[in-house]
């Protein structure tokens, strides 16, 4: 809703207007481009009367006679390119927007460039967006993309790092949660855990909300905020958890489609990249071999295929897409049966109308012909996306890895020795390895001792691990241990159905032979269960002593004692140190069986098992 009324030149868009919308430029930077892209299809800009988007630091030609629309950061070398913007007078009019605050001194630039350019009257309005950060789904957020480094679990958990480093990548996380405050138009009551990075950012954005609060005449929280209407009755939580009390689950192998293809494929602000070997033809001898050719796929809300399976076991979503093709092909045929009774061929509409009665059925056929194309698409992406992960899923083994892994988090007894899974040859790749033994690891209640550590060690290194997270990951359990127990996963295990039965038939594409059926059964991740803990209010001594913050009391009071006794109808978690789709979709699960209930899931940045192994 912010970014189409900042198109709009910062007024609402008006639903009905017939008219034309006026034709105008988008200029953005890549922490623009990076926001829009996943919320906004070019067709829909186009529709909103872009009829250009250019990046702010490429060659752009002079459009004398066409509004613009900036999208950008307040950057030292953004600011300069505007300027000279103004200077080289390339558009008609300019609506500068700052996707976070600007500085003082940094306006006083531009508007020193405007009276140079002999501009001023150009430059029609100037704003703040509060926009920096990026929206992946209706209920998931992430900080930022291009310079995630800075903000990513390495940098906050470095053990040489400075205070005046760590102030830094303290404000830039407050400055993106501060704006996703703003657009949501709510001030949360905050809760964090004490000693972690999350209260430092906690205690920096209850100032910062504070503050804005105190300035009443440009207080952002006042009066006709976009999100007013939503929160309005009642004030969100917002739960800062550290990625510190959960190492596991980023390791984990994952059972559920979205996590699977951010697992094991290039998938990255909704968009997955896929290279597609151009079938199994045999080249000649001599030639050389085909190409791999990439595609990218964007997955997004308007794919209903996608919204309604991302959650679902991998084996579902085979059969789902199974289904989806034949109902297609049902049609289709149906299209071309009636067409050839009553002799058309082709797409002539006059002879079509022609036929009344026995019409009615057709003509519903025929107008339903876009609709059955993009069905089509859609199938066609899904089968490409889902064949990818099988392959992967076959050729590494995740449904033993997935299976095996619930186990040992859930304290089960385990059917196979872990020392037989990490020198089985045919079983995951070292990292697969590597990642199994971290979550035996991290999950075991005793450390197991020396002379078994060397024995496991001594197999992973045959088996071509890279053994350097191990010693972070021991430094780190040693240092959580004086600090707290270790998080329990529940004590459910996944439950294998079986093999599959209905994809087996012959007519399936994916062959799904040997990989095991497993349904999932709903138990609470770490992250899941600190919210529930907190948003209904239940005491526990995993979260009774999180500290509490109400940016609207007075004084700050530094109690864990909250104020507020009802539980909360909306809450917003957010992981500092990074999250993950495996937690989100953990999240999910659990507040649909909470009627009238919301949760959105944020994190710092969004990272996959082998981003994530790189970093420790």
């Amino acid at each position: 809703v912010a970014l189409k009324r900042m198109l709009n030149f910062n007024v609402p868009p008006v639903k009905n207007s017939t008219g034309e919308p006026v034709w105008k430029v988008l200029i953005y930077d890549r922490f623009g481009q990076d926001i829009i892209s996943p919320l906004l299809s070019v067709k829909e800009l186009r529709d909103m009367g872009i009829t250009l988007h250019l990046l702010l630091h490429s060659d752009r030609d002079a459009i004398p006679d066409v509004p613009a629309v900036y999208f950008v950061m307040p950057t030292e070398e953004n600011i300069d390119r505007m300027c000279q913007d103004l200077r080289n007078q390339l558009y008609e009019s300019y609506y500068l927007n700052f996707i976070s605050a600007i500085s003082r001194s940094k306006l006083e630039d531009i508007a020193n460039a405007a009276i140079g350019a002999n501009a001023v009257t150009q430059v029609a309005k100037v704003f703040d967006q509060y926009l920096n950060f990026i929206t992946l789904e209706d209920d998931m957020f992430v900080l930022c993309n291009q310079n995630k480094e800075l903000v990513s679990y390495r940098a906050i958990n470095r053990p040489d790092i400075t205070d005046t480093e760590m102030e830094t990548i303290m404000d830039t996380i407050v400055d993106s949660l501060f704006c996703f405050f703003v657009t949501l138009g709510a001030i949360p009551i905050i809760r964090c855990s004490r000693g972690t990075a999350a209260e430092m950012v906690a205690v920096k954005l209850d100032k910062k909300l504070r503050e804005n609060l105190r300035d009443a005449r440009n207080s952002l929280f006042t009066g006709d905020t976009l999100g007013a209407g939503q929160f309005s009755f009642q004030r969100p939580l917002l739960v800062l958890v550290d990625r510190n009390i959960d190492l596991a689950t980023p390791l984990h192998h994952t059972w559920t489609y979205q996590a699977l293809v951010h697992d094991v494929l290039d998938f990255h602000l909704n968009r997955v990249n896929l290279e597609e070997s151009t079938g199994m033809e045999s080249t000649p001898a001599g030639a050389r071999p085909k190409k791999k050719s990439k595609k990218s796929y964007d997955l997004t809300a308007s794919d209903k295929f996608w919204q309604k399976h991302k959650g679902s076991p991998f084996p579902e979503v085979a059969e789902s897409v199974q289904q989806e093709l034949e109902s297609y092909r049902a049609q289709e045929d149906e299209v071309k049966r009636l067409k050839s009774i009553m002799g058309i061929e082709g797409e002539d509409e006059g002879a079509i109308s022609m036929l009344s009665d026995n019409t009615a059925k057709l003509t519903s056929a025929v107008s339903s012909l876009p609709e059955l194309l993009e069905k089509k698409r859609l199938i066609d992406l899904h089968t490409n996306v889902a064949t990818a992960v099988l392959e992967h899923i076959k050729s590494r083994k995740l449904d033993v890895y997935f299976e095996y892994e619930e186990k040992i988090m859930s304290k089960s007894t385990l059917d196979k020795s872990l020392l037989d899974m990490i020198s089985d040859p045919d079983a995951g790749t070292p990292e697969d390895k590597m990642r199994l033994f971290l979550i035996y690891y991290i999950s075991s209640a005793q450390a197991p001792s020396e002379i078994d550590l060397e024995q496991y060690k001594k197999a992973l290194m045959d088996a071509g691990c890279n053994l350097a997270p191990l010693s972070y990951i021991k430094q780190w359990k040693a240092f959580t241990k004086m600090a707290s127990a270790p998080t329990s996963y529940g004590n459910t295990t996944p439950k294998p159905l079986g093999l599959f039965s209905r994809v087996m038939n012959t007519g399936s594409q994916f062959v799904m032979e040997g990989v095991k059926n497993l349904v999932l059964k709903q138990q609470n991740l770490p992250v899941t269960r600190i919210l529930d803990n907190l948003m209904e209010m239940k005491s526990n001594p995993e979260t009774d002593d999180y500290r509490y913050f109400d940016p609207k009391m007075l004084r700050g009071s530094d109690s864990s004692v909250p104020r507020n006794k009802n539980p909360f109808q909306e809450a917003i978690v957010f992981v500092v140190g990074g999250g993950n789709y495996i937690e989100y979709q953990n999240l999910i699960d659990y507040i649909k069986g909470k009627q009238g209930k919301h949760v959105l899931y944020g994190c710092s940045e969004l990272f996959n098992a082998t981003q994530f192994i790189k970093q420790v």
